[in-house]
């Protein structure tokens, strides 16, 4: 975020140098031209009225003279001819005396009374020299001409100056507008960032830094210290939870206890044709006792905020397996176990035992005597499966997109769940960053699918495949 502000900053400081040097130096290389070309015209103005008077007089041995001292004062180069285009003198000594140049076009254009300003190769140096070119007369009588010319390599060192120092003048206020946007950007950046700190250990349930409220904008003070607040208000909060679950599970299991003693204590004393009316409340009491338990349970895991963490799926699941079979054998059910070895995924410490447990106690309740649960290990793109696939009536699709509602249970169930078993699943699947959908076994049954992310892969969270 520094390099974009600074970036930012830095583009739009560029963008007003451009938008101010350029013009400026365009303007610029027109008035130097303009000031030269003035300046020439004065010039040759005067040293024609010279030459004029010096042609008129016959005291033409004067006239190198003369252009010699304007030419080594100025560093230009004049030419004075005749008014039948003889040289009579040049500055620069590369034309003879007495050559003829009328058929030169400035020079034919200045013998006809009429001044010619232009840029022109030089025909003795070959270099490119803007020139002034001038009549010598007096009134409508021609006694010669004039010509004055500069090399343009002396304009276009002047404006080669002019636009180093502008790009100067442009360097030394980018990296003076570098140092002020890069003190700048960390100002603000600096509390943003012990912000997100801040934000990703409050997600971890391990808070100890809370941001800093003195630094950066006022807006940003503002925002640290209303996240301080709300943090440590939530902070209090899960704690005050915590609390709760940890007691309420001895607090509630003492007096269901203690209640369904009290009834049992009461069949002797009882009408045996009661008894199944105090059977079925015992059978009340203890799943209200199993509810409490899940109720807690899934309360520890919400207060929990815990990190994913490499587990062996393979060893889980053979364990899991082989601790059910006995349970499941005296149901007259098999488990058995498919699929290439997995390896490792990430999940939350504990969270594969629980979710297996859940999904095989649900399977066997509904599986009937000589069918098979099947645990399968199978590799999709991105990730691992865990199927747990039962033979039971299986679930319509309006039951299966319920099936995760706390305290849901199907309208025709015969036995005695809770309700929140596969919430607690959903639960331990989210938090290890998985995703977990049920979907109809072949024939029949329900076959739940859990999604898991291998270690060769980054802990984010799976998208439910439908």
């Amino acid at each position: 975020m520094t390099r974009r502000l600074l970036a930012g900053y830095l583009g739009l400081v560029l963008l007003v140098l451009l938008g101010l040097e350029i013009p400026f130096g365009l303007l610029f290389a027109r008035a130097e031209t303009s000031r030269l070309s003035n300046s020439m015209e004065r010039d040759a103005g005067m040293l024609a009225e010279l030459a004029e008077e010096r042609i008129e007089e016959n005291n033409t041995d004067e006239l190198p003279e003369l252009a010699t001292e304007y030419a080594e004062r100025t560093g230009a180069r004049v030419v004075v001819v005749d008014r039948t285009g003889a040289v009579l003198t040049d500055s620069a000594s590369t034309t003879p005396a007495g050559a003829d140049l009328s058929a030169q076009p400035d020079i034919a254009t200045a013998l006809r009374n009429r001044t010619t300003v232009g840029t022109s190769p030089d025909p003795d140096s070959g270099t490119e020299t803007r020139y002034v070119t001038v009549p010598g007369s007096s009134g409508e009588t021609i006694r010669g001409a004039l010509r004055l010319s500069y090399p343009t390599d002396v304009l276009d060192g002047r404006v080669r100056d002019i636009w180093f120092t502008l790009a100067l003048t442009g360097l030394g206020v980018l990296a003076a507008a570098a140092l002020i946007a890069l003190a700048l950007a960390r100002w603000i950046i600096r509390p943003v960032h012990a912000l997100e700190r801040a934000t990703t250990q409050l997600a971890d349930g391990t808070l100890t830094n809370l941001p800093a409220t003195d630094l950066g904008p006022p807006e940003l003070r503002r925002l640290a210290a209303s996240f301080t607040h709300t943090a440590t208000r939530l902070q209090h909060l899960l704690a005050a939870q915590r609390a709760f679950a940890a007691e309420a599970s001895h607090q509630l299991k003492t007096p269901l206890t203690a209640l369904r003693i009290r009834l049992e204590n009461f069949e002797p004393h009882l009408d045996p044709a009661v008894h199944d009316s105090l059977d079925e409340a015992i059978g009340e009491t203890e799943r209200l006792g199993r509810m409490i338990q899940g109720l807690l349970s899934l309360a520890r895991l919400e207060a929990a905020a815990t990190t994913p963490e490499a587990s062996d799926l393979d060893a889980v699941v053979a364990d899991r397996a082989a601790t059910w079979a006995p349970f499941a054998a005296e149901h007259d059910v098999r488990i058995a176990t498919t699929g290439r070895p997995a390896g490792h995924v990430w999940a939350i410490p504990g969270a594969l035992e629980q979710i297996i447990d859940n999904l095989l106690a649900n399977a066997l309740r509904v599986s009937p005597s000589g069918s098979t649960v099947t645990l399968a290990v199978r590799h999709v793109p991105h990730g691992i499966e865990l199927h747990v696939i039962d033979q039971g009536p299986g679930m319509s699709e309006t039951e299966r997109r319920r099936a995760f509602d706390r305290f849901w249970r199907a309208s025709d169930t015969h036995h005695d769940g809770t309700g929140l078993g596969l919430p607690i699943v959903r639960h331990l699947v989210d938090a290890s960053g998985g995703a977990i959908t049920l979907h109809p076994a072949p024939g029949t049954g329900l076959d739940a699918r859990v999604r898991l992310r291998p270690v060769a892969s980054h802990p984010t969270r799976l998208v439910a495949s439908r």
